[in-house]
């Protein structure tokens, strides 16, 4: 492991998967299975006017959207079924910046899941943060499908989720960090 941020590939992550910074903010990738069998959805608190996150929660991994600021750090490694999300205007180290919608079919595997993945999230990154990833001192990790997820969930949603070493307490949306 390396002391600062590196570009992930290949990684999969979303509903039943979840990769993660480790503790000392260093990438530490992890790819671990996470699935809540209940079906239950524990949506975050939302201002019912502009939908942003009003307080500190543990969110459903399917409950988090475009613009929602995490606590990246803390999702850890291991099964995971919820995300902890905060208001943009608290210390955060993660947002989810960029998200598209796979077509229905078979699975496509996880291998082609993560290119896809990756590519997307990449070329997105510039648009949100408003310099390319390779200027940035910031990182990314796509949120995926996995296999179970897709069978058992519908679950074709890749997200986007921008990364720091470092707290903000606001959106990284043209932070040019």
């Amino acid at each position: 492991m390396s002391p600062s941020l590196s570009r992930p590939s290949g990684l999969s992550l979303r509903g039943l998967s979840v990769v993660a910074l480790s503790a000392v903010a260093a990438l530490a990738l992890s790819s671990c299975s996470v699935f809540d069998s209940s079906g239950s959805s524990n949506e975050p608190p939302r201002d019912e006017t502009n939908g942003q996150i009003t307080e500190t929660a543990d969110a459903d991994v399917f409950s988090i959207k475009v613009g929602d600021c995490l606590d990246y750090v803390a999702l850890g490694s291991g099964e995971i079924n919820s995300v902890p999300v905060v208001p943009c205007g608290e210390p955060h180290d993660g947002e989810v910046y960029a998200e598209m919608s796979l077509p229905d079919g078979d699975y496509p595997g996880d291998d082609a899941i993560s290119q896809q993945a990756d590519t997307y999230c990449y070329d997105q990154f510039a648009t949100f943060v408003g310099i390319p990833w390779d200027d940035s001192s910031l990182d990314y990790s796509p949120l995926t499908p996995t296999a179970d997820s897709w069978d058992g969930f519908d679950d074709r949603l890749i997200q986007c989720v921008v990364a720091s070493q470092d707290d903000v307490t606001e959106s990284f949306k043209g932070s040019q960090l």
